[in-house]
């Protein structure tokens, strides 16, 4: 345990977009991953909407992970793994309602008692949450809504019948796991219910495009980048040190395994040699 000051980092983006059919959450996500990347060729859907996000090829040369039934958390994983080996830098997972689906029916299945039985499922929806969090590329996932109707007066005394968001269909409190949280009526407007970045909460409704990616991108990219953490192992002398910059940094970690481990072996390397020679030992 130690304490340090805080300290602005570059940032993945972890975002949300929830909304009811034909809101348009997938082709938003693209629009946020094209603004995000400046194209899509390191963009790739998880695709559980049966092929829907073929629909969308115009937009870029992106790719595709289909998934099909069962939509175990399990699955979810591997297809996350995968396109972070080949190198995709935004995931767009299109629909995460189904493994949350997947995970109720589970629960109903399962012999004894209802309550105790959760510790059957909380920890497999917790491990794809920390995988969805701890991902070194940008996740965008898409959440589908219970929808319900309601009537409204079009002012010529007839009462017509559209569709409303209502709860997204995951995890009590999901919302909680994303920076960010867009919220999609069935007219294609945004609104935004989390923010972390402060760029979007308590504005006016919006339609998402590039620019939105685009301010995205700039969020995320203020604060201290990958260079700066790479000149701050160069400069530690001891083991102590290098041990701090790992603690503040360990987000870099998977990226700068090899930048810490050459580093480690030069601090032990000299240590090494400075007991040798103070022991009178010859060095080679």
């Amino acid at each position: 345990m130690n304490i340090r000051k805080a300290e602005r980092k570059q940032a993945k983006i972890k975002l949300a977009i929830q909304g009811p059919s034909g809101s348009g959450k997938t082709y938003s996500s693209l629009l946020i991953a094209k603004g995000l990347l400046g194209a899509l060729n390191k963009v790739c859907i998880i695709d559980t909407e049966a092929g829907s996000s073929d629909l969308y090829a115009n937009l870029g040369d992106y790719s595709i992970i289909p998934v099909s039934s069962p939509y175990t958390p399990e699955k979810y994983i591997q297809a996350i793994e995968l396109a972070e080996a080949e190198g995709m830098e935004v995931i767009i997972i299109d629909s995460l309602s189904h493994g949350w689906e997947n995970l109720l029916d589970f629960h109903a299945g399962l012999s004894g008692n209802s309550f105790s039985n959760w510790s059957k499922v909380t920890p497999r929806q917790n491990n794809l949450f920390t995988k969805i969090l701890s991902s070194t590329s940008h996740i965008i996932a898409t959440l589908r809504v219970k929808q319900d109707y309601v009537l409204n007066d079009k002012g010529n005394g007839k009462l017509v019948p559209e569709k409303m968001g209502l709860k997204p269909i995951q995890r009590d409190g999901v919302d909680y796991e994303f920076t960010l949280v867009f919220d999609l009526d069935v007219k294609h407007q945004t609104t935004c219910s989390k923010d972390r970045t402060g760029l979007f909460i308590d504005k006016p409704e919006f339609k998402i495009t590039e620019a939105t990616g685009e301010q995205i991108r700039d969020w995320c990219l203020m604060g201290i980048n990958k260079e700066a953490v790479i000149s701050k192992i160069q400069a530690t002398n001891n083991l102590q040190d290098l041990t701090k910059v790992y603690t503040a940094y360990k987000d870099y970690f998977p990226e700068l395994l090899s930048q810490f481990t050459e580093r480690k072996q030069a601090i032990t390397s000299r240590l090494l040699t400075f007991k040798s020679s103070a022991n009178g030992s010859p060095t080679t």
